[in-house]
């Protein structure tokens, strides 16, 4: 059976003494591997390291297994340069997936602030856009801005702004919006040099840009006005298409067979005015003869026309024909 601890029998414990040296060692070891771990960092291959000794800039290191100044001496920022980030202006995503889910307006009153515009013609319109960037020199990132990604929304937002107020409503809507885009993509990344932020601008979408809510209704109004006055032009230049060029090659053709008529009328009165010259010539030298010939050659084209020809002798009692004048072919064929 157990006994009941009492007095006496705390007594007789013995507490084992441990040397003061190996006291004094613990610390030592501790500290020891402290100093080891710190010692030494790994920058991913994304991303470069950059040390600060002291507070102050040292170097930038590379992806790998680096040795650095223990004890906070030298301190390491780690920068992705390899990653492209986007900031989102007039919306916010709230999760990403097959079917993307974004933070109602109505939670974030800011957001429509945000993304409310006047245009060049003093409509307004609500503007959503992404900006894709990337680090391009992580000391410029890191030192010579206070806050670089909100230094890059403020930029941003005036540079769309800027930009917006320089187009219509209807370019803004419409047309426009791939150039809009690449207008501010330059401004941008103009300004961003100029600041020396350290980054890369890679793209500027529009994501949406709609009118307001409360216009909203009267602006479909003037989209349907517009594209039924589209349509009844489209139609007019199809049927200007179909008759005007009809006209005008039925035009062409009258006149082509006036100019063909023309040609024909003037080549055979000029025939007719050389015949008759050359005619004139020859009657001047024998009357005569010319007379002759002329006319047994207009006989001879006049009578094959008159049909059954008989030649009768008046003192002739009966009626007898003398001569057949119908060619031989003529009379065999009939």
């Amino acid at each position: 059976m157990r006994q009941p601890f009492n007095i006496s029998n705390a007594r007789q414990l013995v507490i084992p003494r441990i040397p003061l040296g190996v006291l004094m060692l613990v610390p030592a070891i501790l500290v020891l591997l402290v100093v080891v771990f710190s010692a030494f960092y790994t920058v991913d291959p994304e991303e470069v390291g950059v040390v600060l000794r002291l507070g102050k800039y040292h170097v930038t290191a590379q992806p790998g297994l680096h040795f650095k100044l223990p004890l906070g001496i030298d301190r390491v920022t780690y920068v992705p340069i390899l990653r492209q980030e986007k900031e989102e202006f007039g919306f916010r995503t709230h999760e990403t997936g097959v079917r993307t889910e974004y933070v109602d307006p109505g939670e974030k009153p800011e957001l429509l602030l945000e993304s409310l515009m006047v245009t060049g013609d003093l409509n307004s319109a609500m503007v959503e856009w992404i900006v894709q960037y990337r680090i391009k020199e992580p000391r410029d990132f890191l030192f010579n801005v206070m806050d670089p990604v909100e230094t890059l929304r403020y930029v941003s937002e005036s540079v769309m702004r800027e930009v917006v107020g320089d187009h219509t409503v209807d370019e803004v809507l419409t047309v426009g919006r791939t150039q809009i885009a690449t207008m501010v993509e330059q401004k941008l990344q103009q300004v961003v040099n100029e600041y020396k932020v350290g980054i890369q601008i890679e793209r500027v979408v529009l994501q949406d840009v709609n009118p307001p809510d409360p216009v909203k209704a009267s602006f479909n109004d003037v989209n349907q006005a517009q594209q039924e006055r589209e349509r009844m032009i489209n139609e007019a230049r199809s049927e200007y298409n179909k008759v005007v060029p009809r006209a005008k090659g039925e035009a062409e053709q009258t006149i082509s067979e006036a100019e063909g008529y023309a040609i024909r009328r003037v080549n055979e009165a000029e025939g007719d005015a050389t015949r008759f010259n050359a005619i004139l010539a020859e009657y001047l030298k024998a009357p005569d003869v010319t007379r002759r010939r002329l006319y047994l050659e207009t006989m001879g084209e006049v009578i094959p026309r008159l049909g059954h020809k008989y030649i009768i002798d008046e003192n002739s009692r009966g009626v007898l024909p003398l001569m057949q004048l119908e060619p031989p072919a003529k009379e065999a064929a009939k």
